[in-house]
């Protein structure tokens, strides 16, 4: 399904961006790697996080947050459709 490319990382981030959500890469003590403001919609995720990490945490993310179909751009919604078929993405839901 998604490929832990450079690519698809930016695909990812715009796909949050069209959420409303921030995504800002900072170093920290997260335990999980991430953190997520839910109310005012950031995620924040270690810097130091190679390619792979960031697009798992993402994904991880994007598993517990209300996704708005209408927000989303016609690659996005392809790109959406996509994650939820693959079997990462189910892995990570349960």
């Amino acid at each position: 399904m998604v490929k832990y490319t450079k690519s698809n990382l930016q695909k990812l981030e715009l796909l949050f961006k069209e959420q409303e959500y921030t995504i800002r890469y900072e170093k920290g003590n997260f335990q999980s790697g991430y953190c997520v403001v839910q109310a005012r919609k950031i995620a924040v995720i270690n810097k130091f996080f190679d390619t792979e990490a960031r697009i798992n945490c993402l994904l991880d993310i994007l598993s517990t947050i209300i996704v708005m179909d209408n927000a989303m751009s016609i690659s996005s919604r392809s790109l959406y459709k996509a994650i939820l078929k693959s079997e990462e993405y189910q892995a990570h839901v349960a």
